[in-house]
């Protein structure tokens, strides 16, 4: 043990760091898309924001605190992973394939949502939903598709980060009966305001998606 957290200490000082840009930012989050090599290490957690990190995909990741200590943890896709404000937590990749989504949480009260239809269910919880973190202010989920077949009428009672993991089409049906197919591709990231209300049918082969929804 103590062999492989200095193996993990010296791959830390050696990494070189990732500095990427917002790839969404608006009064409530901003989000960085971080894919990882083996060896590379991400930019520090926000300083000014309470944190969720969200795995597309999963593997081995060091992580160095501001404290200068180093834990290690094996990710995989849907995973999730909450940090403090000023907490300077810095992941580095110690295998291949690692692919993070960082979300800065701002101090936004949400704005006004209406109401779902009588009787109708929101978004989530949702048959083959898995919630893998929670906190005061959000709630993360790893969902997978099956082709054809429909996920039931639902509304979208919250803003939401949704991060798809593979291509692949959707079919949106409204209560309305018209008809919308949306091609997502892989690493994808949307920010969705609340409001929305229809069914999801998988018409690929292949479609999984881990979201962050704002509470």
């Amino acid at each position: 043990m103590k062999t492989t957290l200095l193996a993990c200490c010296a791959l830390l000082m050696a990494a070189p760091a990732l500095a990427a840009a917002p790839v969404q930012d608006n009064g409530r989050v901003t989000v960085w898309d971080v894919p990882l090599a083996r060896g590379q290490a991400g930019q520090p957690t926000p300083a000014n924001y309470d944190s969720v990190t969200m795995f597309l995909e999963g593997g081995t990741v060091a992580t160095r605190h501001g404290d200068g200590t180093v834990t290690k943890a094996t990710r995989k896709f849907g995973d999730a992973v909450f940090t403090k404000k000023g907490s300077n937590d810095v992941d580095t990749a110690t295998s291949a394939g690692v692919h993070e989504v960082v979300i800065a949480l701002k101090d936004t009260a949400p704005g006004p949502v209406d109401a779902p239809p009588p009787g109708m269910p929101t978004s989530f919880p949702r048959a083959g939903a898995q919630k893998t973190l929670e906190g005061d202010r959000f709630n993360v989920w790893r969902f997978s598709w099956i082709r054809n077949k429909a996920v039931p009428m639902h509304h979208h009672d919250k803003d939401t980060v949704m991060v798809f993991r593979y291509d692949g089409s959707l079919r949106s049906t409204f209560p309305t009966g018209a008809v919308q197919d949306n091609v997502f591709w892989k690493g994808q990231i949307n920010y969705n305001k609340a409001g929305n209300t229809h069914t999801e049918t998988l018409v690929t082969a292949h479609q999984s998606a881990v979201d962050l929804e704002l509470k």
